[in-house]
């Protein structure tokens, strides 16, 4: 190991060259990996992180929260089929509402009080209960969601007082209220005057003790006609957009992740190709294989560790001081998988080097030109 770490001693500037290009490239990875999930918590976000485990749109919806209306008589009957624990009525619309005196659309989801569709992820205040109090999602608070901000509908025949703030609990990548399902009809109404009546757009349900989400969704469908119900991972994970956005990015983080093992790969073939006759004098000194091919590995190890560093650096910085309009906020379970997958594909990428090393026979130094050795 003493000659490994020797050799990055001498070659400072090399090794630190290498560190610094890796850990440029496992950043992009990183970024891109932030950009995702934060991506995905602002379209998704406020149906992930509510109560309710299994949620029930309309047939024709296609899966889709916005696109889905269903009677209030469905509520009744889904909530009295065995093995639902808790349903209630689950809103969501997209209104043009006033917050610090700027127009923004503003998804609303409104829910009743104590029933499935509360949020989960509150970090400040309390849940909205009253008529007129809503919880804002955290990343607007300084865009006029902060507790104790009015907003208010375009037309301004309703408004509502933020009580509590949550986090990760955006919708459709705009601000996000959740207010009982009073006071979202009142905010319907005021947007739609002539509407006739305001529908529930799904049903939010929790399964009793002891019974399986999954079952409760089988026993809706088989008994409920014009519904589909689905689990709430289902219904996150089929939501419209979020497949083509994951596909897309898998595509370039593929890319990104195979670029860091090939650059580290080839980086260290190349060395170990300019150092072959500095191994086969070490082979024939008597340094056993497995002593070189360790040193590698440190040495490979050393520099993954550096450039992680720095790439966590980097990421810090760039979501810290970001300004994008989309709330960038690191997954620290994402980047320790990522980084799994860099180390053990970058490890894979210097098996050729550690081939080579490997075959290396010490007979070599006194046989080879150059080396004190006949033809």
């Amino acid at each position: 190991m003493l000659i490994a770490q020797r050799e990055i001693k001498r070659a400072r500037l090399r090794f630190g060259l290498l560190a610094g290009a890796i850990g440029l490239l496992i950043f992009l990875v990183f970024f891109q990996q932030t950009l995702l999930s934060s991506l995905l918590n602002s379209f998704t976000g406020a149906l992930k992180n509510q109560s309710a485990t299994v949620v029930v749109y309309s047939a024709e919806a296609r899966q889709s929260l916005e696109g889905s209306i269903v009677a209030p008589a469905t509520v009744a009957t889904v909530a009295a089929i065995d093995g639902v624990g808790q349903a209630g009525p689950l809103g969501e619309s997209t209104l043009t509402c006033v917050a610090a005196g700027e127009q923004v659309d503003v998804a609303v989801i409104g829910a009743q009080p104590g029933k499935p569709g509360q949020p989960t992820k509150l970090v400040e205040g309390r849940l909205a209960s009253a008529d007129g109090e809503a919880v804002a999602s955290s990343e607007d608070r300084a865009k006029g969601f902060e507790i104790g901000d009015v907003v208010t509908t375009a037309a301004g025949d309703a408004s509502v007082t933020i009580v509590g703030l949550t986090k990760a609990s955006q919708f459709s990548v705009q601000p996000t209220l959740f207010v009982n399902f009073a006071t979202y009809t009142a905010m319907k109404r005021a947007s739609n005057p002539d509407a006739l009546a305001v529908l529930p757009s799904a049903v939010a349900v929790i399964p009793a003790d002891g019974v399986s989400a999954a079952t409760v969704v089988q026993s809706i469908n088989a008994s409920v006609s014009g519904v589909e119900a689905m689990t709430l991972s289902d219904a996150v994970a089929n939501a419209p957009g979020v497949a083509s956005v994951q596909s897309s990015f898998a595509i370039v983080l593929a890319l990104a992740i195979a670029v860091v093992a090939l650059v580290t790969g080839f980086f260290f073939l190349i060395l170990t190709v300019q150092k072959t006759q500095t191994l086969t004098l070490l082979r024939a000194v008597g340094a056993p294989a497995g002593y070189l091919v360790r040193g590698l590995l440190q040495q490979v190890a050393l520099v993954l560790v550096i450039a992680l560093v720095i790439a966590i650096g980097l990421l810090v910085a760039a979501t810290s001081g970001s300004n994008t309009g989309l709330a960038l906020v690191i997954d620290p379970r994402a980047l320790v998988v990522s980084t799994l997958i860099i180390v053990v594909l970058s490890m894979m990428g210097v098996a050729v080097s550690i081939w080579r090393v490997l075959r290396i026979e010490p007979v070599n130094a006194v046989t080879r030109p150059g080396l004190g050795g006949g033809q």
